[in-house]
């Protein structure tokens, strides 16, 4: 597993952008998070050592995770980065996005139906935002596809957008005034994952939990661990 943040900076699109671990982050150490800026690591994928790529074959590359790899202002970098993916064909990478509807106008020439070695994952928190992006992703090339409920912000039907999805991941969000999230949501997402066989994963609770009509405040290590307690996690068999 290896980290590729070719640029830094983004900017908020829709509700769950609110407390953006990016923004805050850069709230933090006095910077400007809706800059978009050119990474110093930009190239990360195709560097070598003593004549061998630094990351190895094999490697699963979460790309992207400090922007958003279709934002617009990186539009004049991104053909350099589908050069690189093309290249390390031996190595997976999986990136997130919250504009799938700039995918198509984003495409290298070659992409046909997908790159057997690019997953994407559409970025969802609330129903309104899911009806938006989802038919688009369900209408594009994509050979691997992901769909991502963090933050969770309200209840979330993906039942007319599970054909052909890998994996359905759930969260909640971190911020001292993070918004609430119902475990009856998780519950219910996991359930239509179930019933149409798709993998589903419980990636984390948020800072304000409600179960059972109880809410609790979470710290950021417990929002981890009492997901992995839940044991939700599902896969066919």
């Amino acid at each position: 597993m290896a980290f590729w943040n070719p640029w830094n900076g983004c900017k908020r699109v829709s509700e769950g952008c609110r407390y953006c671990f990016i923004h805050e982050g850069a709230k933090k150490r006095q910077r400007k998070a809706d800059t978009v800026v050119k990474a110093a690591g930009f190239d990360a994928p195709i560097k070598k050592r003593n004549g061998s790529y630094v990351i190895g074959s094999g490697s699963t590359i979460f790309t992207c995770f400090k922007s958003d790899f279709l934002i617009e202002e990186a539009d004049e970098w991104r053909d350099e980065c589908w050069d690189m993916i093309r290249e390390r064909s031996d190595c997976q990478f999986v990136f997130l996005t919250k504009r799938i509807e700039r995918l198509e106008a984003c495409l290298p020439a070659d992409w046909g139906s997908g790159y057997e070695n690019v997953t994407i994952g559409v970025s969802v928190e609330n129903q309104q935002i899911a009806d938006k992006r989802l038919p688009i992703l369900q209408s594009l090339p994509i050979r691997h596809k992901n769909i991502i409920c963090q933050p969770l912000l309200a209840p979330i039907d993906l039942s007319n957008y599970l054909a052909d999805i890998e994996l359905v991941m759930a969260g909640g969000e971190y911020h001292k005034q993070g918004r609430p999230m119902d475990y009856q949501w998780v519950l219910a997402i996991r359930k239509q994952c179930v019933e149409r066989q798709v993998p589903f994963e419980f990636r984390q609770c948020s800072t304000h939990f409600i179960k059972d009509g109880v809410t609790y405040q979470l710290t950021y290590r417990q929002l981890f661990s009492q997901a992995k307690k839940a044991a939700i996690n599902w896969s066919p068999q």
